[in-house]
């Protein structure tokens, strides 16, 4: 005899298992993530990438990961390969922050950030200068009452012509009354080099992430001499520019991007899956370690903020003469 109660128990429980199998597969939502830092091994975006894979594994958004390393123009070579390899990729993440826009103002590429996928701004990082242990600069004071007298024997090093370490270096030649053309500012690729540079000699002061620079201050290899923050940051043994007398706050964001024509459903899950990562231990751990600011937009509303920075960058890549 016919037992709809029966039938519905059994139907129940059919839904039942294929809403759990569905819950399991959205969990796991990415399988290998092929990570591209667009910059050298050891540099800002090569650290935020291999961090946020580790998080991605430890909150089992993620089965695996891999990663790639291309360098140049401000990471925009980078953003090129990127974009054309992964079209409708979901394992696909590529790691930007605010120096690729001013590499695209700069550099007019014909692929931009607008032709892949904004999933999440993570944090934001501010500027230190940092000299080696064997300096004869002490103190920011030290350093700027040469750079005042004589500009263009302070050798800074930093990232890319342009970038966020090249706008902040100029702002404060500004804020000094010195000639823009008088700033010694040399440009590196990545991170490793202008560390290297630093250490042998070749570089006066640097700037750059505390991150980057990290187990160098800890080595006591670096002095740091400021940060450019708005005010004091947990975990970074400096002062900022403000309290020493200059207006200039000096801070890059970074954040990752997703692959060009994913469908609404992969760029939340992708989404979903960066989200998971980013309250895993290993990322907090890192988000303290590195000093950054936790600065967590998503979706559409990080893709506004993004064009709003291309606004904000262009008109200071201007004022300082850089554009």
């Amino acid at each position: 005899m016919f037992n709809p109660i029966r039938r519905y128990s059994r139907s129940m429980t059919l839904l039942a298992a294929i809403a759990a199998a569905t819950l399991t597969t959205s969990a796991m939502a990415l399988d290998t993530v092929k990570f591209m830092a667009p910059g050298s091994v050891g540099g800002g975006y090569d650290q935020t990438g291999r961090i946020l894979g580790k998080a991605l594994i430890e909150s089992s958004a993620a089965k695996s990961i891999t990663f790639e390393n291309k360098g140049g123009a401000g990471g925009t070579l980078g953003l090129a390969q990127f974009a054309n390899s992964t079209k409708g990729d979901p394992n696909a993440l590529l790691v930007v922050g605010a120096i690729m826009v001013t590499a695209e103002e700069q550099n007019k590429p014909q692929i931009t950030m607008k032709d892949v996928t904004p999933i999440a701004r993570l944090f934001t990082e501010y500027n230190v200068f940092a000299v080696r242990a064997e300096s004869p600069y002490k103190t920011l004071e030290d350093l700027l009452k040469d750079f005042k007298a004589n500009p263009s024997n302070i050798k800074w090093g930093g990232g890319s012509k342009g970038s966020i370490d090249h706008i902040g270096i100029a702002e404060l030649a500004g804020k000094m009354d010195i000639p823009i053309n008088k700033v010694n500012y040399v440009a590196y690729a990545g991170g490793g080099e202008v560390v290297a540079a630093t250490l042998g000699g070749h570089i006066t002061v640097i700037t750059g992430g505390y991150a980057e620079l990290a187990k160098y201050v800890q080595s006591k290899q670096f002095r740091l001499l400021a940060v450019g923050a708005p005010e004091r940051v947990a975990g970074i043994d400096a002062p900022t520019l403000k309290e020493k007398g200059y207006d200039v706050i000096i801070g890059n964001w970074r954040g990752v991007y997703g692959a060009a024509n994913l469908s609404p459903e992969q760029r939340k899950e992708v989404t979903d899956a960066v989200l998971t990562s980013v309250d895993s231990s290993v990322w907090q751990d890192n988000v303290k370690a590195n000093a950054w600011t936790p600065s967590v937009l998503t979706g559409d509303e990080f893709g506004k903020f993004v064009d709003d920075e291309h606004t904000r960058l262009r008109a200071m890549l201007v004022t300082v003469g850089l554009l």
